[in-house]
């Protein structure tokens, strides 16, 4: 089994920015792609950005130029960095990860007020 802990979750004012990560652990052997996924009250789970074991990166159009994923394979982490947020970033964020099966971390709260 791997775990996920995300962290780096909070409040924070339109235009600001914050800093989420996630740590991965436990029967790791090798991580394929890693991706941070986001939901929003009463909206589907969706796709935030992704990043390949090589370091390719695809981000949702809402989110492009503003987030950036990154990602430490010696240290099995991945980062999002969040930049000129807005209230419509407001959401549960989830890290996930493959490595033959899916893993999904617990969530962090990001709210942005206006």
């Amino acid at each position: 089994q791997v775990q996920l802990v995300e962290s780096g979750g909070g409040l924070v004012q339109a235009g600001g920015s914050l800093r989420l990560s996630c740590a991965a652990s436990g029967s790791i052997f090798s991580l394929q792609r890693m991706a941070w996924y986001r939901q929003a009250p009463g909206k589907q789970r969706e796709l935030v950005a992704f990043i390949t074991t090589g370091g390719t990166t695809t981000y949702a159009d809402s989110v492009k130029g503003r987030f950036t994923i990154s990602r430490d394979n010696a240290k099995n982490t991945v980062t999002l960095q969040m930049n000129s947020l807005k209230p419509e970033d407001t959401a549960v964020y989830y890290c996930h990860a493959v490595q033959r099966n899916v893993y999904w971390g617990q969530g962090t709260q990001v709210t942005v007020s206006s």
